[in-house]
């Protein structure tokens, strides 16, 4: 909804440098364009919930853009769904209809809609971060449609593995943006990275909203509130996979003089307050930028081979730890040796909590 100091998320991910272009209200929800000298490049993207500026997973799909565009030269246009989100078809067909090419989908909610949009505009090339072929409801899958997906439960892995060797009270927890099989990627490996370091640690586990509500992705309210009834319970580490609402996470820990793990982009960087900044332990890496600026290098190049997943893990560094903020310093061995045993197959790491 839901990534060792090579994983630290590169300078594309200096969100707050990357604030170029304003967003305007429009029908069919925000939008916003921009541009590089140079190429024929149209790129269009549209966002999941929230939109851009959720310092977390939509504005790690907009840096990797913006890397592609200084790479490739070319414009981009983005778009943002509305309050129900109920025009994901619609921003995509107004994406296509104006000639861009390729489309880019972020979040798995446009599952419902992508494979019949795909099939309309089948000269269009379209991508999905954290879509699978198998999942759109148009089967089988077209030709024109690529899926980003990332093993998130190897990244989480990694995050519990930090919690659990930093918790003093041998208690932590998670906050999950909404109940569905996607974010229990993200709880399982991190549950079982922190069981892996300690079988009888006490986890906490509680999502904002329920499946099928998306709200749970966008409410830093709620996320504060669920965060903060786990820090007075005694947890004194939680972990979010819940984009935007993760906001109120980190302001819960801050209260509470606690610590929280971020996701998606090296939240330490993009959070933008030094209160907040203090108690941010590290930040599951979902290198959405890197899969998303690869997509349209491979398209530039012709080398996209549509109707499959291309899936991003430890291995090709598609997920990871940050280490912004120097607090997991002291474990970086620990953590290097559980990466290496994720990798070589010793440790298979579940999808499922």
């Amino acid at each position: 909804m839901m990534k060792t100091a090579a994983l630290l998320l590169a300078g594309s991910l200096a969100l707050a440098a990357c604030a170029s272009s304003q967003n305007n209200s429009s029908a069919s929800g925000s939008s916003s364009s921009g541009s590089s000298a140079g190429g024929n490049l149209k790129i269009g993207v549209a966002y999941d919930t929230g939109g851009r500026g959720d310092k977390s997973f939509n504005d790690s799909a907009y840096a990797g853009i913006q890397a592609a565009v200084k790479q490739h030269g070319g414009k981009f246009t983005e778009l943002s769904p509305n309050a129900d989100a109920s025009n994901r078809a619609d921003l995509l067909t107004q994406l296509a209809d104006q000639g861009y090419n390729p489309i880019i989908a972020v979040g798995f909610a446009y599952s419902d809609v992508l494979g019949g949009v795909a099939k309309q505009y089948p000269n269009v090339t379209f991508a999905q971060v954290d879509g699978a072929a198998a999942a759109l409801k148009t089967q089988p899958a077209p030709n024109n449609f690529t899926g980003l997906l990332f093993a998130e439960n190897e990244g989480s892995f990694l995050a519990g593995v930090a919690a659990a060797l930093k918790t003093t009270a041998g208690h932590i927890g998670f906050v999950g943006g909404v109940d569905t099989p996607l974010i229990k990627k993200f709880e399982a490996g991190y549950i079982a990275g922190a069981k892996a370091v300690n079988p009888k640690i006490k986890i906490d586990s509680q999502y904002i909203s329920p499946a099928g509500d998306f709200s749970g992705f966008n409410d830093p309210a709620k996320g504060k509130i669920v965060a903060a009834g786990m820090y007075d319970g005694g947890a004194d580490i939680v972990y979010h996979a819940a984009g935007g609402s993760g906001l109120g996470v980190f302001k819960a820990a801050a209260a509470a003089n606690k610590l929280a793990i971020g996701v998606d982009s090296d939240q330490y960087q993009t959070v933008g307050d030094p209160a907040l900044q203090a108690v941010i332990l590290t930040s599951m890496l979902k290198r959405v930028d890197n899969a998303v600026q690869k997509f349209i290098g491979d398209f530039v190049d012709k080398k996209v081979t549509g109707g499959k997943d291309v899936i991003n893990d430890l291995k090709s560094d598609g997920v990871g730890l940050a280490t912004s903020g120097g607090k997991i310093d002291d474990i970086k061995t620990q953590i290097d040796q559980y990466r290496a045993k994720i990798i070589s197959g010793e440790i298979k790491v579940p999808v499922t909590p």
